[in-house]
């Protein structure tokens, strides 16, 4: 096993850098490209493991892949209706977002039915959230031991409901939503907090009668999709770890250029914020709702940090950046709290046993809870060895503490960074040298 030495940076980080397209919204677009009646232009669709499983799912669904050149794409799709059967299991690859989206738009498909697996790590990952709704839509959803990949959707005729999810999760509620596209009636999904709404701004680019009430939102069926072209801005979560690392090494001052400020996406940059951390940069005010997503560039300096609380309330809005609070956590001023955060252990590892486990191996004091962890700052991290556990974000995390440790971190496999930013490394090396 590969690992890959980070060592403290000797002077801060400098300079301006354009982040990779954000992953859950090429995700969107590939889906939704496939969904839509009409050619639809997608422009800086991310290129990654991830998102290219969606591609290739998509065309095993019959859709055709135009690829023009890098992140420039053509997707002519099949239509609402018109997704043809595989010819043998869909591959998921390590993509979540991809195994838990796709089988609302083909529960909606009565008379065919299609496998979906993927790599080791999504076989563990759970499925019976998704398929409690559609099960109650009309569809038959047939699991391995009831909640695990392999599995498989058999298409049906829905009917709308009303679904209140246990736990807030922009990949269940996006399921639901798109069956409910193709169900009798009105279908209405209730969280008990806000999560991502990439799916619900796409939804109404392309046409289909959706609604958002505080946390309700309701969406009617439709015969056709048209969705038009695609502008994927900058991911936030990947920006996310040149924040941290900026914020952390002193001397530092940077800017990132077109990220995503989707006020359902910014979480981690608030509870930053009230870390005392120093980022300029327009962000989009909490509850609005447009069909497009708000961009700007984000400026970041080294900043003296102190520690916070963050409840359950705010945890959709940062999921995949909390173990980036616990790391900033280590360098601040007084005690960390993180509640309510139990999704953590569905992501692509148990990422809060990764990241309690990671961290304390660099001289954190950290404690888990069985919804998130306490850290006390020490003022910084001494440093040694961390194993991301085949995750991408524990990987990038790793190279951050690194950069910002006494004496540096080596990461195990830190190829696993590819899933979401195989130019990682690369991009990090250019804010150094400036």
């Amino acid at each position: 096993m590969r690992s890959t030495y980070f060592r403290p940076a000797a002077a801060g980080l400098r300079g301006a850098l354009r982040v990779p397209a954000d992953k859950s919204i090429s995700h969107r677009a590939a889906l939704f490209g496939a969904m839509s009646s009409r050619p639809v232009r997608v422009r800086n669709y991310l290129d990654a493991a991830d998102t290219n499983s969606t591609l290739a799912a998509v065309e095993a669904l019959g859709a055709r892949v135009e690829r023009h050149g890098p992140g420039e794409l053509t997707i002519h799709g099949v239509g609402l209706h018109g997704p043809r059967e595989a010819g043998g299991a869909i591959d998921v690859g390590n993509a979540g977002t991809l195994m838990r989206l796709l089988p609302g738009w083909l529960a909606g498909q009565p008379g065919r039915a299609w496998e979906l697996d993927g790599d080791e790590s999504i076989r563990l990952r759970p499925v019976d959230r998704i398929a409690e709704p559609l099960r109650r839509m009309g569809a038959r959803i047939d699991a391995r031991f009831e909640r695990l990949p392999p599995f498989t959707v058999h298409g049906a005729d829905l009917t709308g409901i009303e679904y209140e999810l246990p736990v807030a999760s922009a990949q269940v509620k996006s399921c639901v939503l798109l069956a409910g596209l193709s169900a009798a009636g009105v279908t209405t999904v209730v969280e008990p907090a806000a999560s991502r709404d990439h799916t619900e701004r796409m939804l109404a680019r392309a046409g289909a009668p959706v609604e958002r009430d505080g946390v309700r939102v309701t969406v009617r069926p439709v015969d056709g999709l048209e969705l038009g072209d695609v502008d994927v801005p900058g991911d936030l979560s990947s920006a996310a770890f040149h924040v941290a690392a900026a914020l952390l090494v002193p001397g530092s001052r940077i800017v990132l250029e077109d990220v995503n400020v989707n006020w359902t996406r910014i979480g981690f940059l608030r509870i930053a914020e009230r870390m005392g951390a120093r980022i300029g940069g327009e962000l989009e005010p909490a509850g609005a709702f447009t069909p497009g997503e708000p961009v700007t560039a984000l400026e970041i300096e080294h900043s003296a940090l102190h520690g916070t609380t963050v409840d359950a309330q705010e945890v959709p809005l940062a999921i995949d950046e909390l173990p980036l609070v616990a790391l900033l956590a280590c360098f601040a001023e007084g005690e960390t709290v993180v509640r309510g955060a139990e999704e953590l252990r569905l992501k692509e590892s148990d990422r809060q046993a990764a990241v309690v486990e990671g961290l304390r191996n660099l001289g954190a004091d950290v404690q888990g809870r069985w919804d998130g962890f306490v850290v006390r700052g020490t003022g910084g991290l001494r440093g040694g060895w961390l194993d991301p556990r085949g995750d991408h974000r524990i990987a990038m995390l790793g190279a951050v503490a690194g950069l910002a440790s006494r004496e540096g971190v080596q990461v195990r496999s830190m190829e696993a960074a590819a899933v979401s930013y195989p130019g990682f490394m690369d991009d990090l090396a250019t804010l150094l040298a400036r």
